[in-house]
Parts: C-alpha cells; structure tokens; sequence
C-alpha cells in the first residue's frame, strides 16, 4: 500500500493568513458585548453608540493606527461630556493606545499615552471639575498607560527578532558564499596542479616523438633509446594524475601524500631536461637552506614552468640564477628566441594556453612575492621572480583555516611564453 504524506502546515495556512484578521473581530465583538451589557443603561443611548462606534475602530487598527486612536480618543471625549462613560470604553481606548504605539511607523509610546490621557483628563476636568478626580482615574490612566507600555515591549521584543532573523540569514548567505568561494577556489588550485604536473611530461613526450619520428627514419636501430623515454614521461604522468586523483576522491590521502616539490628538485628537473637535449646552465648564490612550504613550492614550479615554456619556444639553451638571499630567495630563468619567434610572439612549436604565465603569477602571489615575465630587449626572455623567507611569506590564496589538498608532484605547462601575454 503507497502511503502519501501531506504536510500539516497546508491546513493552517488560511489562519496565518487571517489570524490578525480574526483577532481583531473577536476583540471588537468583545468590546461591544461588554458596552452593550456593562454599565449602559437606557437612558444613555447616545452613549451606546458611541462606545460601539470605539470598539468597531479595533478592526482597523493595524491599518491606521494613529488615525484610529485619535478617532477613538474624540469618541471617549464626547461620551465623557455626555456621562460617566463605561469602564469598557476606557479600556478599548488602551487597547487602541497599545495598537498604536506598536503598528505606528514612529517609536513614541508614552507620547502617545500621555495626549490621549492629557485629553481625557482635560474633557473630564472642564465638565465635572473636581468631582472628575477620584480613584477611577488611576485606573484609567493605569489602561492608557499600561497599554502603551506592552505595546512598545512587543514592538521591541519583535523588532529584535526581526534583527536576529535577519543576522542568521546574512550569516547562512555568507556561509553559503564563503561555501561557493572555497568551491572555486579549490577548483583553481586543482587546475592549477592539474596544470603543472601534466603539460610538462606531455612536452617531453611531444619533444620525444617528434625525435622518433627523425630517428626512425634515418637510423631505426636507435629509436627504441628515445621510445624508452616517451614511456617514462607516460607512465610518470600517468603516476602523477593518480596522486592528484585520489586525494580528490578520498581527503584522508592528504596525510599519507608525498611532500610538496621544492627546490631541492631542481637537479632532477635539470637531468629531465637534459635528457631531452635541453641544455640548462645552472648558477646558484648563497647557501640552500629549508623555506616556508608556500615559497619551496613556488619557487619550483616557477622554475619549472619557466624552463619548460624556454624549451618550446627557445634556441635549445636558457640559464637559471638561482639565488639564497637574507630574507628573499630570488629565480631568474633566460633563454634566447628563436628567430621564427621574432620579439616574443610565442610563435614556437605548438600553441600555449596562455594558462602558464598565469599560474606563475598566481604562484607569486600566493607566497606573497613579486615576479615579471617578457622580453629583455637583446633578444632574449626572462622570468625573474623575488621570494620572501621571512615572515611576509604567507599562503595569501590558501590561508591556513582553508581545507587544502595535498600539492600535486611536479609538472609544468606549455605557454605562450614568449609573447609575455597572461589570457
């Protein structure tokens, strides 16, 4: 048997919408009955009507709160030039005065109280001088009073939790923003990974095959050698997505992942790149010594990327300076144009994403560092970037509240790299 649920609200929904609607006809109906058989008599007729006309402006006393309470305070002024009015009107006059004190767009509670009390008093006093002032008007002025009273007390009460409902849906909206923010944020740091451990051994695959190619061709007893070298960089990335892959499926991976790449890879980089006829002159000033995590980390991929792009859209050479200062450490990566790139139009083998000197950027300013990127003027290109060591170095787009994923192993990228240009 398929049972359907109903949600119970559905029934209530036509009394919140007439709740207050309903409200104020069960008090007008009280107010009448309680003039028509409280303290009315016969011979007061006028009196009646006037008394009834007070109790029926309660049904609109949401609407036009203050309008109705001066309406309300003639009406009790006229019943008091006519008689002793019933107590029933009196306190239909401070159930008004609660009204209007807590509908009324202006704060003003006892200013209200007070003209409507001052006007009582003052019709009472002109017909019945001192006879007017008795016991009887402590209580009235008890209900005038006291009914402005509980009006700004619920005024406030719900304006307060109007702010505090407002302050938790500003709060959930940031922490749903803050929830996207973390997403993308995320998101660019994996691509960025993604990035740099990919494109670099697909370089060296490309560079590979095209040699394969050449080689099989002219001497096919040499090509299993450079074959060799495609299936290393393969299996190598292959090796690499993984990494990156499992801590994307499983978080608890982070801990066991290897140590993000550092500088202390640069001789292996080197070796790779010499491997595929890539000569680097390497030059190295001041003593290696540990760095923050966010700079090591930099500085490689900085280097990495640099040379890589250098490969493609190079003579064949570049020169890295490598460079331990005080506080800083400072990478320079130059290599000549080819002359089928002219000034720097990234016209090489092979078309970059324009993704590459964007990352370096991102890598710099994440360890809170400077970097430039373009043409020297002599025919050659340069990336230099400054690192700080010291306390400046800080994770500027993963702070340390952020959930962070394990860095992806090396890699870089292929880039438009001579053209200067971050698309």
């Amino acid at each position: 048997m398929t049972v359907y649920a109903v949600s119970s609200r559905r029934s209530f929904l036509p009394y919140d919408r007439y709740r207050g609607l309903l409200g104020d006809v069960v008090l007008t109906t009280t107010g009448v009955l309680s003039v028509l058989f409280v303290g009315v008599t016969a011979t007061h007729p006028a009196m009646t009507v006037l008394a009834v006309l007070c109790a029926a402006l309660a049904l609109i006393r949401r609407r036009w709160p203050v309008p109705v309470l001066t309406v309300a305070t003639g009406l009790a002024m006229v019943a008091i030039a006519l008689g002793r009015p019933p107590d029933g009107l009196f306190i239909t006059v401070g159930l008004l005065t609660y009204s209007a004190v807590l509908y009324s767009p202006r704060r003003r509670p006892w200013f209200y109280a007070g003209l409507v009390w001052a006007a009582l008093m003052a019709t009472g006093s002109a017909v019945y001088l001192l006879d007017w002032w008795n016991a009887e008007q402590l209580t009235v002025a008890a209900i005038i009073f006291g009914g402005a009273g509980v009006g700004d007390s619920v005024r406030m009460r719900r304006a307060y939790v109007a702010e505090v409902t407002e302050r938790a849906r500003q709060a959930e909206l940031s922490r749903e923003e803050e929830a996207r923010r973390r997403v993308v944020d995320e998101r660019l740091r994996i691509a960025r990974e993604l990035h740099d451990v990919v494109a670099h051994h697909i370089a060296v695959i490309s560079v590979h095959a095209g040699a394969a190619d050449h080689v099989l061709r002219h001497q096919p007893d040499q090509v299993w050698p450079v074959l060799g070298h495609i299936r290393t960089a393969a299996d190598t990335v292959l090796a690499e997505i993984k990494s990156v892959i499992s801590v994307l499926r499983d978080p608890d991976e982070v801990r066991d992942a290897e140590p993000a790449p550092g500088l202390e890879r640069v001789p292996d980089l080197l070796a790779g790149m010499a491997a595929t006829g890539f000569a680097v002159r390497h030059r190295q000033r001041g003593e290696p010594r540990p760095l923050p995590a966010v700079v090591d980390l930099a500085a490689y991929r900085i280097v990495q990327e640099a040379l890589t792009n250098a490969h493609r859209y190079g003579d064949g050479g570049a020169t890295l300076d490598l460079e331990y200062a005080v506080d800083t450490v400072r990478v320079e990566v130059t290599n000549r144009v080819t002359a089928g790139s002219g000034r720097g139009t990234g016209s090489g083998a092979g078309r970059g994403t324009g993704f590459g000197l964007l990352g370096m950027r991102e890598r710099a300013t994440a360890a809170n560092g400077t970097i430039t990127v373009g043409p020297t003027g002599d025919g050659r290109f340069r990336v230099r970037a400054e690192l700080p060591t010291d306390d400046r170095a800080v994770d500027r787009l993963n702070p340390p509240d952020r959930p962070r994923p394990a860095p992806a192993p090396a890699g870089a990228t292929e880039d438009r790299h001579h053209r200067g240009e971050v698309t």
